[in-house]
């Protein structure tokens, strides 16, 4: 069993604010590569989840509801449920995050 569940939550279309920026799906493939070369990668689980389709479960639901109501940017990280990055995500602030947890 995974140690780690990373969570990116992410549409097709940019950020408005993250102009230049790549993609939620690139950002998704970017962090898995990078987790896996830094770490064990049996230490990790990740979910993709497209804020545009209907939610596999009421806790993704809730998660882009808030993303909505409370404005906050994507791609959105969670690590273990836990929000560790938004918009465009730091590579070094997601490592530390990992390994203070």
């Amino acid at each position: 069993m995974a140690k780690y569940h990373i969570t990116v939550y992410g549409r097709e279309q940019i950020c408005a604010s993250c102009v230049g920026a790549p993609g939620s799906k690139e950002t998704y493939e970017w962090l898995q590569a990078a987790l896996n070369r830094r770490y064990d990668a049996n230490d990790f689980s990740y979910d993709y989840i497209d804020m545009d389709e209907e939610p596999t479960s009421e806790k993704h639901r809730k998660m882009i509801e808030k993303m909505e109501e409370e404005d906050l940017f994507y791609p959105l990280v969670l690590l273990n449920d836990e929000i560790i990055a938004e918009g465009i995500p730091n590579a070094k602030k997601i490592f530390n995050a990992i390994e203070s947890s």
